[in-house]
């Protein structure tokens, strides 16, 4: 083959390969620097605060950070209430709330635990941990007590990381010991436009799918 031929035949290649991806990319809307990851967990944080007051909040940004030791990640704004509260005391726990309570943790996230009981007006019920100076939900299925590990200044939010000490589970959400998705029904956030949604179908076992490939 002649070499000027093959200089031309890869060019125009490489160039519809470049052509290709550019096609790929132009399909995609740039929307901005956003917080827009799809879904994220809706968590019930408790806390104590100076006065050995209960309270919680909800939130979104919350995510396993590390397995060795078990650490998860909360971030909160100055202004809130727990964000004092966790500095005061070193700990908070993750509490997970099931579907049907959807209300009740809407309105744990638009009240400010500064002039209400939310504990009180959503009709929850705190329970002292033993293990950590922060109450749990004693109604939500699933707790995670978290003693404070490291504080990092980001910018709106502070983030908060939690050593997991230890993880409480009504029996009737287990599963050959272990938590069961469906039984749980957690609740799912769409950030930006601000949704709850419930948990869809199961899908298959993770680290076992891809090995089909």
């Amino acid at each position: 083959m002649d070499p000027l031929f093959d200089v031309v035949f890869i060019a125009h290649a490489e160039s519809a390969t470049q052509t290709n991806h550019q096609e790929r990319c132009v399909l995609k809307k740039s929307l901005g620097a956003r917080t827009m990851l799809y879904p994220t967990p809706v968590s019930v944080v408790g806390t104590y605060d100076k006065n050995g007051k209960p309270n919680v909040a909800t939130a979104a940004w919350v995510g396993i950070c590390c397995s060795k030791p078990p650490c998860i990640t909360v971030s909160f704004r100055k202004a809130t209430y727990t964000h004092g509260n966790i500095v005061e005391r070193k700990a908070f726990t993750i509490n997970v709330p099931p579907e049907k309570y959807v209300k009740e943790t809407d309105y744990i996230g638009i009240a400010s635990g500064r002039g209400v009981d939310k504990f009180s007006t959503a009709k929850l019920t705190p329970v002292k941990s033993d293990l950590v100076d922060a109450p749990y939900v004693k109604e939500f299925p699933l707790v995670l007590e978290c003693k404070l590990r490291h504080i990092l200044e980001l910018g709106l939010h502070t983030q908060f990381i939690g050593e997991i000490v230890d993880v409480k589970a009504d029996e009737a959400i287990l599963e050959n010991g272990l938590p069961d998705m469906k039984k749980i029904n957690p609740i799912l956030y769409a950030p930006e436009v601000r949704s709850y949604y419930s948990v869809g179908s199961y899908l298959g076992k993770a680290h076992s799918l891809g090995k089909e490939m």
